[in-house]
């Protein structure tokens, strides 16, 4: 009996965990047995191994051999270990020495003719890898720069099966990832292009300074979606822990281009209102993949025509915009998805949509209902509601707004007050302070709540709608350089959630 080993990782959601491949080559007839949980990908691997290895100029056994992965209890997606399948049979076979195979994990899928082709979620697997204190991590060349991102940890590439037994026998030598650097080329479109809307941009200001989110109503083409596209232009750039969790959620959903590994901008993410639950949340057969909320996880989504989508699409947002992370059970095993994103909600007042509402024809009953498809519940946990008006002819055709530069400047100067108030809490943003910090540590003066009080008295807002107007109150007094929300603040936060979905 021969014994050989070799590891890999298996990606669940964002997090890894490292695979222990095992390759027996015993008595029987020849074969191959796949043991430990494998999916159909998985199972068909003996072919797509057993073929690379052959037409790499290797021997394959000419007898019965077994590969068992384990942990055997946890279930294996996809074709990322086939270089390691292949690697455990050869060691067992000794054709390949140990040494440097008992301290490396092996990542990728072959080809029949030995090629090493890209997978899903090499990110995090890496991430794992150096997590678990592997000291070295072999990938496909085509993910050698997305791998390279993680430090600490020894990253190599290859483009085929042979260039890695050739280096695991000390012949040659792997690729190495070149430092990435980004060049900040998104082009966005710039905030002067929007004019007569001055209510509106202080909303969008707003948002963007405290992260609250937000929902513009009003007649087709007056600029709520020129609005939202521009907002990501006044967020500050993601830290460096933020761009490898937006980026590994990327890597996972198979998004990330060749040339730009790193995500380094706030995403920006708009499907289309008649997408579905699955499409928006995450889902799929197997283990769940990220949905919409999480591929905008640290940036915005974006829901245009939100009265037209389906009223379970729009409920399911409820529990991504409260915890921040979205949970998916599949045949599997459970998906987690961080899901921190800012929601910017846009609608017309009504079906039909006129220029002006004096030349609306839609019955009253219909118009409730139109918007009504958005519940009391979701409404609940939008902070900016903006009901926009159309910009006067003199507006249109001379006006210039304010540039993204100048917002973006005040933005990030109330965002860095923020992030140094809660630093020593762990909260970066106003809309991640949770609602009991805010009435007792961080409490305003009396005088301040005050109208907080009249409306929670006379029943116009729910304790959750308290909280909210509060952070934004704290935005509020970020973006006028107090220090302390002050009773203007939290009268204006409460103006704003008065507008709009009326």
């Amino acid at each position: 009996m021969a014994l050989g080993r070799a590891h890999s990782v298996a990606v669940t959601g964002v997090e890894g965990q490292i695979v222990e491949i095992e390759a027996d080559i015993g008595r029987g007839l020849p074969g191959v047995h796949l043991v430990g949980l494998p999916d159909t990908a998985l199972q068909e691997s003996r072919d797509r191994v057993r073929a690379a290895v052959t037409n790499s100029g290797a021997k394959w056994p000419e007898s019965r051999v077994t590969l068992a992965l384990s942990p055997a209890t946890l279930p294996k997606v996809g074709s990322v270990y086939d270089v390691a399948l292949a690697c455990a049979v050869l060691d067992a076979a000794r054709q390949i020495p140990r040494k440097r195979l008992a301290s490396t994990v092996l990542l990728g899928e072959l080809a029949l003719d030995g090629r090493i082709r890209t997978v899903r979620g090499v990110l995090p697997a890496v991430l794992a890898a150096k997590n678990a204190g592997w000291s070295t991590v072999v990938v496909p060349l085509a993910a050698l720069a997305e791998a390279g991102l993680v430090d600490g940890i020894e990253v190599l590439g290859a483009d085929r099966l042979t260039a890695v037994t050739d280096w695991l026998q000390g012949k040659g030598a792997l690729a190495r990832p070149e430092p990435f650097e980004s060049d900040g080329s998104t082009v966005r479109g710039d905030l002067s292009e929007v004019v007569g809307q001055t209510e509106a941009r202080w909303a969008v200001e707003v948002a963007a300074a405290g992260a609250h989110h937000l929902m513009l109503t009003g007649p087709p083409g007056i600029g709520k979606t020129m609005l939202a596209q521009r907002l990501p232009g006044i967020l500050p750039p993601l830290t460096e822990a933020e761009s490898l969790e937006v980026t590994a959620i990327h890597s996972v959903a198979g998004l990330l281009p060749a040339d730009r590994p790193l995500v380094t901008e706030p995403p920006f993410v708009a499907p289309h209102h008649t997408t579905t639950v699955s499409a928006l949340v995450g889902g799929g057969t197997g283990m769940a993949k990220p949905g919409a909320v999480s591929r905008a996880h640290r940036g915005i989504l974006f829901l245009d025509e939100c009265a037209e989508m389906g009223a379970k699409v729009l409920e399911a947002l409820r529990t991504p915009l409260e915890d921040g992370e979205v949970r998916i059970a599949r045949r599997d095993g459970v998906a987690r998805y961080p899901a921190r994103f800012q929601l910017v909600l846009a609608a017309n007042p009504c079906p039909c949509a006129p220029a002006r509402d004096r030349d609306c024809v839609c019955p009253p009953t219909v118009r409730r209902r139109y918007l009504g498809r958005l519940s009391g519940p979701l409404l609940d946990r939008v902070d900016l509601r903006i009901r926009m008006q159309s910009a006067s002819s003199e507006a249109l055709m001379d006006g210039v707004g304010e540039p993204t530069g100048d917002v973006r400047a005040r933005v990030a100067a109330a965002r860095a007050a923020a992030a140094e108030r809660w630093r020593d809490f762990g909260w970066r943003t106003n809309a991640e302070v949770p609602g009991p910090a805010l009435r007792q540590r961080f409490r305003p003066s009396r005088p301040a709540l005050r109208p907080l009080e009249h409306a929670l008295r006379r029943g116009e807002i729910t304790a959750r709608g308290a909280d909210r107007a509060l952070r934004v109150a704290w935005t509020l007094g970020d973006l006028g350089g107090r220090s302390v929300p002050g009773e203007d603040e939290v009268t204006a936060a409460l103006g704003f959630r008065d507008k709009g979905a009326a």
